[in-house]
């Protein structure tokens, strides 16, 4: 699902110069620049605030003035948390993710629980949409978690 702000920046996206930038996103979601892990947060999370991805799977940090690709292994972001609230009366439980970023994303339609090959390998992992096409792949313990949730 991409937002009009996602859409009107993949479009101006498209006339700003291309570079290529020396980060990569590993499969456990730690953020790399020159081979070196960023272990700056708050830099991790200005990078991941800036982050798009185009309609053929490329990953970029694009400001309004420049743009750069940058390697992701898998997917931008991690789920470390599952949560569920008991809703009131007869309405439905509420379940949320919590990313390695402290982004906190609902289990809803705009927000789809899917299965995917991972880029790795050809086993279906879980995944859920983050934001505009930006995926968060689900830990193993949260993924554990939520299979034994939905067993009750």
């Amino acid at each position: 699902m991409k937002s009009k702000l996602a859409k009107i920046s993949l479009e101006r996206l498209r006339l700003i110069a291309e570079q290529q930038f020396d980060i990569r996103i590993a499969s456990d979601g730690r953020w790399y620049h020159d081979g070196g892990e960023i272990r700056r947060i708050e830099l991790v999370k200005l990078f991941a605030s800036i982050l798009l991805r185009d309609d053929d799977g490329v990953y970029w940090l694009a400001t309004p003035a420049e743009k750069g690709r940058i390697a992701v292994d898998d997917a931008p972001f991690i789920i470390r948390e599952m949560s569920v609230e008991a809703g009131a009366g007869m309405a439905p439980q509420k379940i949320s993710f919590q990313t390695s970023l402290d982004d906190i994303v609902p289990l809803d339609e705009a927000h789809p629980l899917q299965l995917q090959k991972a880029a790795a390998s050809d086993h279906m992992r879980p995944y859920i949409e983050v934001r505009d096409g930006l995926l968060a792949k689900l830990s193993r313990p949260v993924y554990y978690q939520l299979a034994e949730y939905a067993e009750t």
